[in-house]
């Protein structure tokens, strides 16, 4: 697995061991950051269950300025403090080992972006998301990546449901905040 493009562009990324991390495949990976490619520079982007960190290192290689990463597995957030350092985005990343649940509730920061691939079959999205929502800033995007059995609501608070893409056994679903929205 390697970044694709930008600064940090054919770097070669670690993922955790196992099976409980699902690296996000090059496909899709790259249509993701295709559709969002000009919402990059400057975002303030948020990994949630980074798992190797793929997406948020990806974003930060296209020119966002900030990134959180965070994942409640030991050997995951040491794969990201691995990936981050040797990309050279120490500096404008932070790793944190902590559930999502706990990060939302104490969190006060805001993102232009925020990736979320839980672990499949645990209805985990349905419960995220809304906590996830007052986080993200004005035309903020969520993009998750899911089991095509997740079923996921038209609209999270103010941000609907803009499209969705199934890539093989992978759905990916992207709520956007629009102006008319916000």
């Amino acid at each position: 697995m390697r970044v694709i493009t930008g600064s940090a562009r054919g770097r070669k990324l670690i993922t955790p061991e196992g099976f409980d991390t699902r690296p996000t495949t090059d496909k899709v990976k790259e249509a993701i950051c295709s559709a969002i490619q000009f919402d990059f520079p400057g975002a303030h982007v948020l990994d949630l269950y980074a798992g190797s960190g793929q997406m948020g290192i990806e974003a930060l290689s296209r020119g966002a300025a900030h990134a959180v990463f965070t994942d409640s597995a030991a050997e995951a957030v040491s794969c990201v403090k691995q990936n981050v350092k040797a990309c050279g985005f120490s500096d404008i990343a932070e790793v944190i080992r902590t559930d999502a649940v706990s990060y939302l509730q104490r969190c006060t920061a805001r993102f232009d972006i925020a990736f979320l691939d839980p672990p499949y079959n645990h209805g985990i999205l349905q419960e995220i998301l809304p906590l996830l929502a007052p986080h993200m800033t004005k035309n903020g995007i969520i993009i998750c990546e899911h089991e095509p059995e997740c079923k996921l609501p038209q609209t999270i608070l103010d941000f609907p449901l803009q499209k969705q893409k199934k890539y093989g056994k992978i759905v990916i679903s992207v709520y956007r905040q629009t102006e008319e929205d916000a």
